[in-house]
């Protein structure tokens, strides 16, 4: 149980560390993501990450960039908690015996393990949180200023989807791309992070290594998430923030193909700068906290 404690603990300061340093740049990816494909002729909404900058300090002021970071906050303890644990429990599961370090591959499977059980936690949370930060966006395009503000915060967000949008369910939009990427995602996150961190130490023992070397891995993990998996996510947002009542996704295989064919290829990697941006500050933050809590 000891070890348990240590995990939701630092699991809980760590994912804490990560929203705060993060989120802004996570708003910035969600609005890229689901801004509708502008007709012929028509700029886009964002011309690009800076002007999605622009656009959101100039319309909603600083506050705008931290949209939606009530949900996720409220369950940062709950998500990491469970990430670290799993991925605890994982690696004692697959340890020959107590203190053996484990090998990048077990080390894969331990953060695959975890991603399978934090992806029930982070689908609806990502839901309500993607509702908020994209609800600017896709006012314009609506042609309506009533929709900008068509949810009041997160409580309102889960109450509007538990209402007409098929209960409990409906909070649970978007599960399968959200298991695509949790998966592979922190199967690769932390088998990098476990690689890095062997590499710098010279051989498997990693408890002498300084801040600065768990900085470098962590940003660096965090990296290797986002590039293994981004079109996944961008699939899950755009089916999250779809209406309800007049869905223009049939699923997530549908999303994938009718992106791939009115944008291209670069369609599925919208928002992708700011994702890395934010991934090698906030999880070099993240397991940072971790290690030194």
């Amino acid at each position: 149980m000891g070890d348990v404690a240590k995990d939701l603990t630092s699991g809980t300061v760590g994912g804490a560390a990560q929203l705060i340093v993060g989120h802004p740049f996570d708003t910035i990816k969600v609005k890229l993501q689901s801004q509708p494909v502008p007709l012929p002729g028509q700029p886009p909404k964002y011309a690009g990450a800076m002007d999605a900058v622009k656009q959101t300090l100039a319309a909603e002021g600083p506050r705008g960039l931290y949209k939606g970071m009530g949900a996720p906050l409220a369950t940062v303890a709950a998500f990491n908690a469970l990430l670290f644990t799993v991925r605890g429990q994982m690696e004692s599961f697959l340890r020959s015996e107590p203190g053996v370090p484990l090998t990048v591959n077990q080390q894969v499977i331990a953060g695959a393990g975890a991603g399978v059980a934090v992806s029930f936690l982070a689908c609806p949370t990502e839901l309500i949180k993607c509702r908020l930060q994209a609800q600017s966006a896709l006012a314009v395009d609506a042609g309506s200023a009533g929709v900008a503000v068509k949810y009041g915060g997160p409580m309102d967000v889960a109450k509007q989807v538990l209402r007409s949008e098929g209960g409990a369910r409906g909070l649970f939009k978007g599960l399968v791309p959200t298991l695509a990427r949790e998966v592979p995602g922190n199967a690769a996150m932390f088998g990098v992070y476990e690689a890095l961190k062997q590499y710098m130490a010279g051989g498997t023992d990693t408890s002498k290594l300084g801040r600065g070397s768990l900085i470098v891995a962590g940003g660096l993990a965090g990296a290797s998430f986002w590039s293994s998996v981004y079109p996944t996510d961008v699939v899950k947002s755009v089916l999250q923030v779809d209406d309800y009542k007049n869905p223009k996704y049939k699923g997530s295989m549908h999303a994938f193909r009718s992106i791939l064919a009115s944008e291209g290829v670069k369609g599925l990697y919208k928002g992708f700068g700011p994702a890395m941006a934010r991934s090698i500050p906030a999880n070099a933050a993240c397991f940072l906290a971790y290690e030194v809590t």
